[in-house]
C-alpha cells in the first residue's frame, strides 16, 4: 500500500504465534546465551521461576506474524528505526498475538513518506508483554 493510501488509526489484526521451548533455547544460545533464557535450574532460581524467552526473539515471532498482513507490501522501501518495550516476560508456550495500528504518518518528500506503525503483543492471558515502534520509509504514488 503506498504511502498515501494510509490513514492514521488502520489497524491490522496480528495472528497468534506459539514461543516452542526448543526454538527458544536454541535461539538463546545463538543470540541472547545467558543463563535466564537457557539454564533450567538457574532461572528456577530466578524471579520468573522458569526460562524466560528472550525479549528479541518474542518481537520476531510476533513480527514474522506481522508481515503476514503488512500495511506496505511492495511499496516498503526501508525500515528506518524500532523501538521495542518488554513489560512482561514470556514463557517457553506462551501465546502471543496482537494489533498493529498505524500512529504517525509524514510525508518526506513526492517520492516518500515516513510511517509510524504501533505493535501491542498480548499473552493467551491478555497480558501485553510488549509494544514496539517501527518507523518505515514507503513509496508515495508517482503524479
Amino acid at each position: 500500500m503506498y504511502f498515501d493510501d494510509l490513514e492514521i488509526g488502520m489497524t491490522v489484526e496480528i495472528s497468534p504465534t506459539v514461543i516452542e521451548k526448543e526454538k527458544m533455547v536454541d535461539f538463546a544460545r545463538m543470540y541472547d546465551n545467558i543463563p535466564l533464557h537457557t539454564d533450567e535450574e538457574y532461572a528456577k532460581s530466578s524471579p520468573f521461576g522458569q526460562l524466560i524467552a528472550p525479549g528479541v526473539m518474542s518481537f520476531v515471532s510476533v513480527w514474522a506474524k506481522y508481515l503476514e498482513v503488512d500495511f506496505f507490501g511492495r511499496e516498503l522501501l526501508a525500515g528506518k528505526s524500532t523501538k521495542i518495550e518488554w513489560l512482561k516476560p514470556v514463557f517457553a508456550e506462551d501465546v502471543l498475538a496482537g494489533k498493529a495500528t498505524i500512529t504517525n504518518l509524514v510525508k518526506r518528500n513526492a517520492k516518500n513518506g515516513l510511517v509510524e506503525i504501533t505493535i501491542e503483543a498480548y499473552n493467551q492471558n491478555g497480558e501485553l508483554v510488549l509494544t514496539n515502534i517501527t518507523e518505515a520509509i514507503v513509496k508515495r504514488r508517482q503524479i
